[in-house]
């Protein structure tokens, strides 16, 4: 489960994030491109913007559940 104490500062405000735990497999980019981006200096995925509509919603939801080492959260907040 994502923490949301260890999630990285790029990370847009907002109810979507990643944490420290990302293994940059590339899942969630793939899944649901322009919300989730790569530090290219890090080596990890963050999110660059976050959902609007339900169907980017979906798209980030989906992603948080595919992740395999459960690095996406989503602590509610909009």
């Amino acid at each position: 489960m994502a923490n949301k104490a260890e999630k990285w500062e790029q990370n847009a405000p907002g109810k979507f994030y990643v944490d420290q735990q990302c293994i940059d497999c590339d899942l969630c980019r793939e899944t649901a491109a322009g919300f989730f981006v790569r530090s290219d200096e890090g080596g990890y995925t963050y999110v660059a913007k976050q959902p609007e509509t339900e169907e980017e919603t979906a798209l980030c939801t989906e992603a948080l559940e595919g992740c395999p080492v459960e690095a996406i959260g989503n602590d509610g907040d909009s």
